[in-house]
């Protein structure tokens, strides 16, 4: 978790919503990345789209069974939907998000009858520095 806010920081830093991802496989890191969505024009480029594309790369599949998400935000329902559809075998994220998540909040993506593989899910990992990054970064913008 500790790569992934080091990428939520950088984020913040290029004026993206601080927010970062990495996958690992057997205790090794596959892909870092941070939320991307301004500098690339591109809303899905999100943190853990960006993070599977890449460990998909990596492993030359676009499957990545056996492999944990860490995250510092809880992910979006397109993020959930991504990270199903990638057989993500663990899920771990940071700060929850009432007001986007999908995960344990809103669309509950999981526990929906037609999703066909839900992840693991482990939630509070570093959350207080989560969502202190994310409340700074928000202050800055409302002043």
């Amino acid at each position: 978790m500790d790569v992934a806010l080091e990428e939520a920081r950088a984020a913040a830093a290029r004026g993206e919503v601080p927010v970062g991802a990495v996958v690992v496989r057997n205790g090794e890191m596959l892909a870092r990345a941070g939320n991307r969505t301004r500098e690339m024009n591109d809303p899905t480029a999100h943190a853990e789209i960006l993070v599977i594309r890449a460990a998909c790369t990596v492993l030359g599949d676009e499957r990545l069974t056996g492999c944990d998400l860490y995250v510092t935000l809880e992910p979006c329902a397109m993020c959930a939907a991504a990270i199903s559809f990638a057989r993500i075998r663990r899920l771990y994220y940071g700060a929850s998000d009432v007001k986007g998540g999908g995960v344990e909040n809103g669309a509950r993506f999981y526990a929906q009858p037609t999703c066909h593989h839900a992840p693991e899910v482990y939630t509070g990992f570093a959350e207080k520095e989560a969502q202190a990054l994310l409340k700074n970064f928000f202050r800055t913008k409302r002043l």
